[in-house]
């Protein structure tokens, strides 16, 4: 799709630009304990400084519901935020005057009701501090929300240097990627990401499916799976997805052995054996060696990788193996440029960091519920709202 960037918004001498950024950070005894989501919001301060503008930041913190929470007030953020800048950064209340900082964090929108009912009156109070319009928070772009959407339609928008890095990532891995696709879907439920497996079934050429994912699909397919993690009742869901995968062309990959244990616990006592040969009692945990090869071989027979989710009980080890040789696998493949690798998620970005990997990965989306509607296929009205 096309969308407006900052550059669009011409010369921003004098101008104000409100800023949708993602502050939502992880705090421990009232202090930002991983500053990554603030460092996300300097290239696009950067870029209105340098167009000779100023910026007046909207972010939410937490789910006050509305209410005012003082637990959930940014303002602790200002000078860990400052830092991280290297500007001034002053707070405000809306309603009150802005202080004269280069840049002003605005008081959590979500301390509003109108925030999450995409109110258009407060909409256009977020939109009265400044006279143009930025997204930088793909995080919340899945969201039809006052600070995502309404306020788009009052000034003129764009998206910010973060959210236009991920949105050309995302169209480049799923929009008009590179021939061969392959995407890696785990996870411990089928039921969580039925939507996003039959959107990737028609778009990608192969399916690797894993996690406690696999084990639905294998039990569907006739596979005794013991005492594994398995949603029984979706076995006919499980059919139809091989079934429109078949007649589609897209060949889905299940694992050929894996490691099973009598305990779900790190060090567990384990063996690795075929799929077809796990007994009442063993749970899997892990796809074994002889799949990662396999699946290591088809990521060398294609151009794009699209991953989200674990390969097995990564958090335990020796049950990390199998996410751990795959994605470094992908790794090899993207620093090589071979591969194209896009991946996203809470639980993917911690695999591929415990892999030691993030740094190969061609881009790393931090966003949860926005990455996975992506992949399911679905509009995000915060991105909808900068479309040219």
């Amino acid at each position: 799709m096309a969308f407006n960037r900052i550059s669009d918004l011409g010369d921003l001498t004098g101008k104000t630009a409100v800023i949708r950024v993602d502050l939502n950070v992880p705090m421990v005894d009232g202090k930002v304990s991983d500053d990554t989501r603030l460092r996300a919001v300097k290239p696009t301060v950067d870029a209105v400084a340098a167009a000779g503008g100023r910026s007046v930041l909207l972010a939410h913190f937490g789910r006050p519901k509305g209410q005012v929470v003082a637990e959930m007030s940014l303002k602790p953020v200002v000078p860990v935020l400052a830092d991280v800048l290297g500007r001034s950064v002053g707070f405000a209340e809306l309603g009150s005057d802005l202080p004269g900082n280069d840049v002003v964090v605005m008081e959590n929108t979500r301390y509003f009701a109108g925030e999450e009912k995409n109110d258009p009156e407060l909409a256009a109070k977020f939109a009265a501090l400044g006279d143009v319009y930025i997204n930088d928070a793909f995080s919340t772009a899945h969201r039809a929300h006052a600070s995502t959407e309404a306020i788009a339609k009052l000034l003129p928008s764009a998206a910010g240097e973060t959210m236009g890095a991920e949105l050309e990532a995302l169209e480049n891995a799923l929009g008009s990627p590179k021939k061969p696709v392959v995407a890696v879907v785990g996870g411990a439920k089928v039921s969580s990401k039925l939507a996003v497996l039959e959107n990737l079934v028609a778009k990608v050429d192969h399916l690797i499916i894993g996690g406690g994912m696999a084990n639905t699909f294998m039990y569907a397919k006739g596979s005794d799976i013991g005492a594994s993690l398995c949603e029984k009742d979706l076995k006919d869901t499980a059919l139809m997805i091989l079934a429109k995968a078949d007649e589609i062309g897209c060949t889905i990959h299940l694992p050929s052995d894996v490691v099973v244990a009598h305990e779900f616990k790190a060090h567990a006592e384990n063996e690795t054996k075929a799929a077809d040969a796990v007994i009442e009692g063993e749970m899997i945990l892990d796809a074994g060696s002889a799949t990662v090869e396999e699946l290591a071989f088809v990521l060398e027979g294609c151009k794009t990788l699209v991953w989200n989710g674990p390969m097995g009980a990564f958090e335990m080890e020796p049950f990390d193996m199998a996410t751990v040789a795959l994605a470094k696998a992908a790794a090899k493949l993207s620093d090589a440029g071979s591969l194209l690798t896009v991946a996203g998620g809470g639980d993917t970005v911690a695999a591929l960091a415990h892999a030691g990997v993030k740094n190969s990965f061609t881009h790393i989306s931090t966003a949860g519920g926005a990455f996975l509607e992506w992949m399911e296929g679905k509009v995000l009205p915060g991105v909808a709202a900068l479309e040219k």
